[in-house]
């Protein structure tokens, strides 16, 4: 089958360039779940392109019978960030206008809605696909109320520009995926929201962080938060609830490369995860896959405590033990003493999971992460 291919004005430059957004649509034959999925929100995490560009491949292999319900994938979601460069490092991780992260500016409805515990209270007789379809339409009225303030006279912000047309495209969606890498170098990893773990295993990655604590400002929090906001009121009610809808960060591997193991498993977790939710329908065999859960708090970041070149640092993937040299930091001075390498151990157990691609580093930059698994 062939996608629809659509393409979706983003934001006009000065000089009358046009940026915009192309969506490849896979509608089946069926109706059924709409499933979102984007890559490259942050400038230099290019590796989501590949696992889209094959999806396409892949969805355009089968008929409109093996898919129930529609499929949209977007490339390249954030052109902006994409182009922008420091030489020939590609950067757009922020906005260079107002200088906030392309991933926390998101509109979560939770914020904006102030009578939640009335309409669970107004809700909870019905069954769970009613009060989903209830809830839905409520966010998209309040979402349609957001967008009026494009067509006023002071209009609004880049940043609100550019999220009203990305969030547009999948408030009504049920499963939202957006793939991201690390900016520096990462083992492949996810990000997985509490209620929703069962449904880590079918997308294959060994680990993941579980959100404890969010704000609801990045792509996936704005997207589920308020879904778990109505179970939480629901539970209050006496109500167990979970809704059939659930959103992922996929990160794989490291930015401003293609890794081809990142790719693939990506491909795998993605298809095997449509299998698992039922929207498609064909020969894959569904596999599950054990993952490590750690909470977020769990992450130790390292920062130079001094300024320096980075020396002998563990590789990704490597097992530490509390004590465990981590790197070297060769630091030079101004004072009149020879240069000193400086030992920086592990304060606890855990994986180097993201190390800084710069060994070169000022005093409080970013070395690396452990992960407590």
């Amino acid at each position: 089958m062939n996608p629809i291919i659509s393409a979706y004005e983003l934001l006009q430059l000065a000089s009358g360039d046009n940026l915009s957004l192309q969506v490849y649509k896979f509608i089946g034959q069926q109706p059924g779940k709409k499933v979102y999925i984007q890559s490259n929100l942050h400038g230099a995490e290019i590796v989501g392109n590949a696992v889209i560009q094959e999806l396409i491949r892949f969805f355009s292999s089968l008929n409109a019978s093996q898919i129930q319900g529609e499929i949209w994938l977007v490339p390249v979601c954030n052109p902006i960030g994409t182009n922008q460069r420091n030489h020939i490092f590609s950067t757009g991780r922020f906005n260079s206008y107002d200088g906030k992260n392309w991933n926390r500016i998101f509109w979560d409805y939770e914020k904006y809605c102030t009578d939640l515990t009335e309409f669970a209270k107004s809700q909870v007789n019905n069954e769970p696909e009613i009060i989903q379809e209830n809830y839905r339409a409520k966010i998209q009225q309040a979402w349609s109320e957001e967008l009026v303030k494009l067509q006023q006279p002071k209009s609004v912000t880049v940043s609100k520009q550019y999220r009203a047309k990305l969030q547009s495209l999948c408030l009504d969606a049920d499963y939202v995926i957006d793939i991201h890498s690390s900016s520096n170098q990462a083992i492949d990893f996810l990000f997985c929201f509490a209620t929703r773990e069962e449904s880590t295993q079918y997308l294959l990655i060994e680990y993941g962080i579980l959100m404890t604590e969010y704000d609801g400002d990045a792509f996936d929090e704005a997207f589920l938060k308020p879904w778990l906001a109505l179970e939480r009121e629901f539970k209050k009610l006496g109500k167990d609830i979970v809704f059939d809808v659930e959103s992922w960060t996929l990160e794989l591997g490291s930015g401003m490369t293609m890794n081809p193991n990142s790719v693939q498993k990506g491909i795998a977790g993605i298809k095997n995860y449509l299998c698992y939710k039922k929207v498609l329908n064909n020969s894959i065999i569904l596999d599950r896959k054990p993952i490590k859960l750690v909470s977020r708090d769990t992450v130790k970041s390292y920062y130079a405590p001094r300024g320096g070149m980075i020396q002998n640092r563990l590789s990704l993937k490597t097992s530490v033990k509390k004590g465990d040299l981590l790197y070297q930091l060769l630091s030079f001075n101004k004072e009149e003493k020879l240069p000193e390498l400086i030992d920086i151990q592990a304060e606890t157990d855990g994986l180097v999971f993201d190390i800084s691609a710069n060994e070169c580093v000022n005093q409080g930059e970013y070395v690396l992460d452990i992960l407590a698994v």
